[in-house]
């Protein structure tokens, strides 16, 4: 396959998905940021101040790790990219930092964002304090008392944090209210969304910043295996870390890209947050995507043990890669995901965070099925915030 899309059109479309529907008072205002960012992104000072920040301050380039213990137990090549070690822990750095750098181009003075496991949060929080911003995280009530770690760590950081109360008091919730915020700051604030979804141009924004992680792992599989691996692996949640690693390998038909989705509790409706498997065509939080609804139209609420995962749509990029059926979406029910948490604990020495135990949890079942694969799998961050969570579970 050759030349995928990798821009959205002028109205922010891939295919039939994407787009920009908003209310009249704040499509000027995201004309404004489509303009800003295509500058930006085209400057040689932004880009030298961008990478200087990717390198002496994320700690980028993120490595390739080689699993040699799970490798052997499984009989195939299993690798990681290793997001996980970046600076605040996962891949959210990478945009967040972006978003940071066009919010202070634009003479912003505050960033809104929200948050579900609390990555985005922490990573959003991480690059006010580094630029000078305020920073406001709107966050469910449910994740709050559920990733206290980093409810404490964006407090240290110096973000004021709001309880999102109503509706399932998870990530939609948050992202409702993070919106309604935004609608009323927007002249001083900029709303940095934390994934590939929203209304045009964010999921091409954060796309733009996350293909660093593909960049990368492309370079780094050719110089360690002198090949290309058979199979590509990340969770899907609103998209962003498998936009980022996917988005070099689009146009190697010979590189099979799965993305997984949380099937939680199971298939009925209510139980999970598999919106590319179970999702109807629909219009959530000013944009086009695949999403949870039931019967009467309604959207449904979305369930996953992992928090950065229970969102009931999915960026519109992944649902063109459905279509065109470039990329493969498959699901791990949370037993599933928590038993790859432990594995590649006690087998690797990797705790990985819940969300990215998902696309473990995929990688040793397909090794189980099919030996002797190379497989990567974007290990999008570290499950330091699930510890509490997951102990709890146990007793």
């Amino acid at each position: 396959m050759n030349n995928v899309i990798t821009m959205p059109d002028n109205k922010g479309f891939y295919g039939e998905f994407g787009g920009q529907f908003l209310p009249d008072e704040l499509k000027y205002e995201f004309d404004k940021i489509t303009d800003a960012f295509l500058k930006l992104k085209d400057d040689n000072n932004f880009k030298k101040e961008y990478e200087y920040l990717l390198k002496h301050y994320v700690g980028r380039p993120s490595p390739i790790y080689f699993a040699k213990n799970l490798s052997k137990k499984y009989g195939s090549e299993i690798y990681l990219k290793r997001e996980d070690l970046n600076h605040t822990g996962a891949h959210k750095i990478n945009h967040c930092i972006g978003e940071a750098l066009l919010a202070k181009s634009m003479g912003k003075k505050k960033i809104i964002a929200e948050t579900g496991a609390g990555q985005h949060g922490v990573a959003t929080a991480t690059a006010a304090a580094l630029l000078g911003l305020e920073c406001d995280i709107y966050m469910g009530e449910k994740d709050i008392e559920k990733e206290k770690p980093n409810v404490k760590k964006m407090k240290i950081l110096g973000a004021n944090i709001i309880s999102a109360k109503s509706g399932s008091k998870t990530l939609k919730e948050a992202v409702d209210e993070a919106f309604l915020a935004y609608k009323k700051e927007y002249k001083t604030a900029l709303y940095a969304i934390g994934s590939v979804v929203g209304p045009h141009p964010f999921p091409m924004i954060v796309e733009y910043f996350q293909s660093i992680v593909g960049k990368e792992a492309k370079e780094q599989f050719l110089d360690m295996t002198e090949t290309l691996p058979d199979k590509v692996i990340a969770c899907v949640g609103g998209g962003s870390n498998a936009i980022g690693i996917f988005s070099a390998f689009l146009d190697d038909s010979n590189v099979e890209l799965y993305g997984i989705e949380p099937l939680g509790k199971g298939a009925k409706p209510g139980q999970n947050a598999a919106s590319l498997t179970y999702g109807k065509t629909g219009i959530l939080h000013g944009f086009k995507c695949l999403l949870l609804k039931d019967d009467k139209d309604n959207i449904l609420n979305a369930y996953s043990i992992a928090s950065g995962l229970d969102y009931p749509g999915v960026g519109p990029k992944h649902c063109y890669l459905k279509k065109i059926e470039r990329v493969k979406y498959k699901t791990i029910d949370d037993k599933e995901a928590l038993s790859a948490f432990f594995e590649l604990s006690k087998t690797e020495g990797i705790i990985p965070a819940l969300e990215s135990s998902h696309a473990v949890a995929y990688a040793i079942k397909d090794s189980i099925q099919n030996k002797n694969q190379k497989i990567l799998i974007n290990l999008s961050g570290r499950g330091d915030k699930d510890i509490d969570f997951i102990l709890n579970l146990k007793k």
